[in-house]
């Protein structure tokens, strides 16, 4: 079932939460792995909690939403899902300022890039953005339009560490990207994390792929739980050849902005 949860910045500024590690548990797992697991789930699953049971329900809610095993406990399982690379929006919130499951009111969306990564040329960073967004397009009215200067819908770039949005970028794996719902000023924008490497192929992380990811998040979809969709959270190769969206996706982007015309 898709999840859709509209994400903008405020549910990037995560805020240091207090979540007392659970008492009395032997669970083999380094401080590191504590510190890393707290940072998680404040950024990624931002509940309302704040009391001795916070860590080990927001850790439930994260075991629930990835299909494992619901056990509170936080073991080497669970830390190496939280330590693949993802995207950087979170899987379970809910924000007033997307009540009402915000949308574009328009089905002509343009786009702007504002910078290039160094690691392809121009022309294969464009190949691989306009290809994005094609998914998008083929099963919904929407069109995209690139534009080369100006304001534009959906502003794209590449930056590392801080780069003026709050919601700084963590160098290589981690957090690839994130984007945000349709709005306003940074409503719509995806960034791309220059920590990375990316590629055109399975080397790396394939641009292609999370940037169609990312733009799910600028047209209005939040993460899904099902593991076929592009929309899950964690990146995962895929043959980009003919790619097409699963109908979880198509259900998702549809229930917002219809069918294709024919």
């Amino acid at each position: 079932m898709l999840q859709v949860h509209c994400l903008v910045l405020l549910s990037l500024c995560y805020g240091a939460l207090a979540m007392p590690r659970p008492q009395n548990d032997d669970d083999g797992m380094s401080p590191d792995d504590w510190e890393f697991a707290k940072e998680y789930l404040n950024k990624f699953y931002p509940m309302t909690n704040k009391g001795r049971s916070a860590f080990t329900e927001r850790l439930e809610a994260m075991q629930k939403f990835f299909r494992m095993k619901v056990t509170g406990k936080l073991d080497k399982g669970t830390m190496d899902m939280m330590k693949s690379p993802r995207c950087g929006m979170p899987d379970v919130a809910e924000f007033t300022t997307f009540n009402g499951r915000p949308r574009w009111q328009k089905t002509s969306i343009t786009y702007r890039m504002l910078n290039y990564t160094p690691d392809l040329p121009a022309p294969v960073v464009d190949d691989a953005i306009r290809r994005a967004l094609n998914v998008w397009s083929q099963v919904t009215p929407l069109s995209f339009t690139k534009v080369n200067s100006g304001d534009a819908d959906i502003l794209i770039q590449f930056s590392a560490q801080s780069h003026g949005d709050q919601n700084p970028f963590d160098g290589p794996s981690g957090v690839l990207a994130h984007a945000y719902a349709p709005g306003p000023r940074i409503g719509g924008d995806a960034h791309f994390d220059e920590g990375e490497r990316w590629t055109n192929n399975q080397a790396g992380f394939n641009l292609f792929l999370v940037a169609a990811h990312e733009f799910g998040h600028s047209l209005g979809l939040g993460h899904s739980d099902d593991r076929r969709a592009l929309m899950f959270p964690t990146y995962q190769f895929v043959n980009t050849n003919n790619f097409r969206l699963s109908q979880d996706d198509v259900n998702g982007i549809q229930s917002l902005y219809g069918r294709r015309r024919q």
